[in-house]
Order: structure tokens, then sequence, then C-alpha cells
């Protein structure tokens, strides 16, 4: 546990937040560490709007270069999911200099296509975790009082169960990790234990986003998938006549790929934090 007061930087890469988030965020870091309250920046960029977006294109990249690029933060926490991290990524680690490097990135949902990038482009401290929209969840102090444990003082309390005895991890939302796969985003995850999570699709969706997974040259060389929370499971009509684990079981078992349980990950206040690579 470190004595110096962390500064984080938050910034919204897809869709917007309210500044209702930001006062409930700030509000529990202080409550949580009254001695040393970590330095919570929201960008304003975060409460910008155009069209579905938190800003344009070009508005959302620069303010999370800017605050990648600052010396004088020590995190960026990606500010919610939603939709849009796809069409910056790139220019974003295109454009990120020394400094960058030495930060942690956290987020969830649509946030791992930026965190696939940066783990791709050797970034060492990139994790899935609770994001500050979190907050609004019933329960979500507690979800994002996880992430700022791991920030502030990398603590084990809020990891995955599985961390750290799994040897690498990491960990994708199903639709987000389908719809890298392919790409200059794609991380290398041999040797990786891989957790998968979903939310608001049917079972024949879930069914077709993992023979995509499964089917990719570089994924068969995980040491093994996990499966997350499947949450808010859209009706399929007629029913699949399977459940997420019997699919996942099947596409692991067709693929060669280990199956090794369930993860405690997921679109939810339980969501638990998983960083990429070795703990």
């Amino acid at each position: 546990m470190s004595n110096e007061k962390c500064r984080i930087g938050v910034v919204a890469p897809a869709s917007p937040m309210s500044p209702e988030v930001a006062l409930k965020v700030q509000a529990l870091a202080g409550s949580l560490y009254p001695d040393r309250t970590p330095e919570i920046v929201f960008h304003p960029q975060c409460f910008a709007s155009h069209g579905h977006f938190a800003g344009d294109d070009e508005a959302r990249a620069q303010a999370l270069v800017d605050v990648a690029n600052d010396e004088r933060f020590d995190a960026v926490w990606f500010a919610r999911g939603g939709y849009g991290c796809c069409r910056v990524a790139e220019a974003v680690i295109g454009r990120s200099t020394e400094p960058s490097r030495r930060k942690a990135y956290i987020g969830y949902s649509d946030a791992g296509v930026l965190l696939a990038g940066l783990y791709r482009a050797g970034f060492e401290a990139v994790a899935h975790g609770p994001m500050p929209q979190d907050i609004l969840r019933d329960g979500g102090d507690a979800a994002v009082g996880r992430t700022l444990a791991w920030i502030v003082d990398r603590a084990p309390e809020g990891l995955e169960p599985t961390v750290g005895r799994a040897g690498k991890t990491a960990a994708f939302n199903m639709t987000v990790l389908c719809q890298l796969l392919g790409t200059p985003l794609q991380p290398d995850l041999a040797g990786h234990v891989l957790m998968l999570e979903e939310v608001a699709e049917a079972m024949y969706r879930i069914d077709r986003s993992l023979f995509h997974i499964t089917s990719n040259a570089e994924i068969r060389r995980v040491s093994g998938i996990m499966l997350g929370r499947c949450s808010a499971i859209t009706p399929n009509e007629p029913d699949f006549g399977m459940n997420e684990e019997e699919i996942a079981r099947f596409w692991c078992q067709k693929s060669g790929i280990p199956w090794l349980g369930r993860a405690d990950i997921g679109h939810d206040v339980d969501n638990k934090v998983v960083p990429f690579g070795a703990v």
C-alpha cells in the first residue's frame, strides 16, 4: 500500500455519461480513502454528445490521447461501455507516447476493443473491470470500489478468484471479442486463460459467437476458456435447447480448446477484475 495519492483520468471513448456519475464516484473514493483520496479527473469529453457517441471520433480519440500521454496521471479509467471504441482505437494507440505505457487501463464491455489493442501493443497494466457507470446499478458502490482498489493498491481482493493460479489471463465480452478478431487490434492470447461473458443476446447468438471465437486459429492457442455470466438473455423462438454453459462446452470440445469452468465476470455489480497477462 502506498501513501501517495493516485491520480486517475476518466475518458469516454464510446457513449456519454452523466455528471451524476462523476459526483457519486468521487464521493465514494473520498469515503474509501479518507487519508489519501485518489484524485479522479473526469475529462469534459465524458459529458459531450454527438449522436450515439460522447463527442465525435476525433474528440473522443484526442481526450484519450491527452490523458494517456499526460505524466500526471497514473491510470486511465474508461467511463462506460456502449459503442464507439473501435472507431478510435487504432488512432489512439498510434498517437500514444512513452508516458502512456506507464499507466494502468481498465474497463470492460465495448472498452475491450481498446484493452485488446493496448495489450497487443505491449502495454503491461491492462485489465477488465468495473467502470464508473456501474455506480448507478444497485450495489454499484462495491463494483466501483473493486476497481479503485486495483488501481490504487493493486489489491488482490477484487480479482477474479482464479487469477494468479491460472497463469496468464484475459477477459472479454463475447460479441466484442468476436468483432475484433482478424483486425489489427487482435492480441496474442497464446497460453492465456480466456474468460468470456455476454449480455442481452439470444442463445443462438451466443452459439454463433462461440463458433467464431473458437474457430480462430490464434484463439485455439489459448490454454483454455472460462465462461462468465450471460445475463438478460433475450427470448429464443423456438427454444434453443441448450444453455450457455452447454454451448460453451460444445464449442470447446469441437475446437479442442480446454473447458475450464465458470468465471466470476459479467455485466453486473459482481464483475471481478481480470488483469491481462500474468499477475
